[in-house]
């Protein structure tokens, strides 16, 4: 996928007059990019939209302008983007209860190790690959950037139709999602 840039972005002004209609489309797409594993976990599959959506806002929050500026949250903001034979996905671990925080994130701890989070299709499970500085030996962050390499045979399970399912288990943890129909056309559409 594409990286986005600076002619991809809408001034400050322009987005306002846009946001709205724009903002509407996103939550939209993202509806059906969102799958909950378990009570615990969400993951959101990213795509120029979704990224091109939080760039805007950081920078209609932060107001900022300035190119250099501009230009760094895109490099930021790039990182979530898939690359080729790739789907990535934002993974946020939820936890309601403050109080609980700290217990339930160390519970979490070595969740990054390859085949602990896997996409399956068919009989094939590809492994989560997590963004490096996220997780040490002894803290976790709640939320993470994931990407699952695919490649020409994931892509092509997923286009055939094939079931596709998001699986976790780490200590205690053992979930399972089968994806929607919807969900598994978007990461096709991001495949493509």
């Amino acid at each position: 996928m594409n990286p986005l840039t600076a002619s991809d972005l809408s001034n400050l002004h322009e987005y306002e007059l846009q946001r709205a209609d724009f903002r509407r489309r996103v939550i939209d797409r993202k509806s059906r990019r969102r799958v909950a594993l378990g009570p615990l976990m969400t993951l959101v599959f990213e795509n120029r939209d979704t990224v091109r959506f939080q760039v805007q806002e950081m920078l209609r929050a932060e107001r900022i302008v300035q190119p250099e500026k501009v230009q760094h949250e895109l490099d930021v903001y790039n990182e979530l983007l898939p690359g080729s034979g790739e789907i990535a996905a934002t993974l946020f671990i939820e936890i309601t209860e403050q109080a609980r925080v700290q217990e339930v994130l160390d519970g979490f701890i070595g969740l990054d190790e390859p085949g602990k989070l896997v996409v399956r299709v068919r009989a094939k499970a590809y492994p989560a690959l997590f963004a490096p500085g996220q997780a040490r030996e002894d803290r976790i962050s709640a939320v993470h950037y994931i990407r699952f390499a695919l490649g020409d045979e994931g892509r092509a399970a997923l286009a055939s139709g094939d079931e596709a399912a998001l699986e976790v288990a780490h200590g205690g943890y053992r979930e399972r999602q089968v994806l929607a129909p919807e969900t598994v056309q978007e990461l096709v559409h991001d495949l493509a």
